[in-house]
């Protein structure tokens, strides 16, 4: 009996170091499955004609939907960059893009319409903002929000206090998203 249970621990050894080196040889290509490049052919030309970070706008689109372009959130968010109506129509007019008002939702499941406004929005927040941090949670609490922690001294205008940002749901976003970011920038460099 003895040599039987040595030889299943001796299995499961073997299994688990088998699952090791799988993780070690095949890591690059896991992560890849994890932190996709879907659409880049739509991203690459946004990022490009509004000059934000490519790695930035997938990092926003994986925390934001995972990139599931029919994501409708429980507070109206919409598409891959989870836009509300009210968002989009204002970047829309602001920027004279063509959106369908009495179609919105509809608007913005279309993925290339969701990530022309979504990349187009965090392009202003990023000039607003003038960092990443800072704009990331704009891009998630809102303007007005922000503008009050900064005007309260919660948090500070350069972001380097970001850890700060008293709403938790913020908080964790905006570290996701750098985190991801890092991530893409070390995975596609």
């Amino acid at each position: 009996m003895k040599n039987n249970s040595w030889k299943k621990v001796i299995s499961i050894i073997i299994v688990i170091l088998i699952i090791i080196l799988m993780l070690v040889l095949f890591k690059d290509k896991i992560l890849k499955m994890i932190y996709p490049k879907t659409y880049s052919e739509i991203i690459t030309t946004y990022a490009e004609k509004y000059d934000v970070e490519e790695n930035l706008i997938y990092a926003v689109i994986k925390a934001e939907s995972n990139f599931d372009s029919s994501a409708v959130s429980n507070k109206s968010a919409i598409g891959l960059m989870q836009i509300v109506e009210e968002t989009a129509l204002d970047v829309a007019k602001k920027n004279n893009i063509e959106l369908d008002a009495g179609n919105i939702e509809e608007e913005l499941l279309d993925i290339d319409n969701n990530i022309h406004i979504g990349t187009k929005y965090l392009a202003t927040l990023l000039i607003q903002y003038e960092n990443k941090e800072v704009a990331l949670a704009a891009y998630n609490a809102g303007i007005g929000t922000v503008n009050n922690w900064i005007e309260k001294q919660i948090i500070k205008a350069d972001g380097s206090d970001i850890e700060n940002i008293p709403y938790k749901e913020t908080n964790n976003y905006v570290r996701k998203i750098l985190r991801d970011y890092n991530i893409y920038n070390e995975l596609y460099s």
